[in-house]
């Protein structure tokens, strides 16, 4: 689990595709590792990976096709800048929410404009996942924690203070670039807990029909 703090940034040092899989070198840049022992998770963009080698200035980790399928790992180069958080531990300020560092799709920022000393960014998300977010909620981009703004259809905005800005990759963003998106855990949980025991019937999902059938819809 992490916080959605985002820690260091660090860069893609070298890629190995595996077949159908591929093995990453992140360089942790001013991240300590001491602490980090070969198992450990640490996110990348928001990805849960796994270290399996511990060169001395950063890690290697295997990503699986799903993970490339699903996420935008894939298309990062050799050189390209990346978000870095390592796991929380019990003692850990829980400055964000809970974020699994599951990644649920790829957005893509639609625009960008400065507001007073703040960027404001307009995000586009797959339209599954539109239910998911909610004005004044939570969602995670990139591994960073943040607040909805605004919600317009599968179009949200963030309001983007000066230190984010600095501290994370979200500086390089422009129109275009896609994102990978963590929606809030207990959304996702909340959706399983209203189906009840429906939730044991394969393709059993909320609907409109589902809410009126069990009155959370008035007539």
């Amino acid at each position: 689990m992490f916080t959605g703090i985002i820690q260091a940034t660090g860069k893609i040092a070298d890629k190995e595709p595996k077949g159908s899989d591929m093995r990453l070198r992140i360089e942790t840049g001013k991240l300590g590792l001491g602490d980090v022992q070969l198992g450990d998770s640490i996110a990348v963009n928001g990805v849960c990976l796994t270290a399996v080698e511990l060169p001395g200035n950063g890690f290697w980790a295997d990503v699986s096709g799903e993970t490339l399928e699903r996420t935008g790992l894939g298309g990062l180069e050799s050189g390209s800048t990346v978000n870095l958080e390592k796991a929380l531990t019990p003692t850990t300020r829980l400055g964000g929410h809970l974020v699994s560092g599951h990644v649920d799709g790829v957005g893509k920022i639609t625009d960008r404009h400065d507001d007073g000393r703040s960027v404001r960014f307009r995000i586009k998300a797959p339209d599954e996942l539109a239910k998911y977010i909610a004005e004044k909620g939570s969602i995670c981009v990139d591994g960073i924690s943040l607040t909805v703004n605004a919600v317009n259809g599968a179009e949200f905005e963030l309001n983007i203070v000066p230190h984010t800005i600095k501290e994370t990759i979200m500086g390089t963003y422009q129109v275009g670039t896609h994102v990978n998106l963590e929606v809030d855990l207990i959304a996702r949980y909340l959706e399983r807990l209203l189906l009840g025991d429906r939730a044991a019937r394969p393709g059993t999902e909320i609907s409109m029909e589902f809410l009126a059938e069990h009155g959370f819809l008035k007539g």
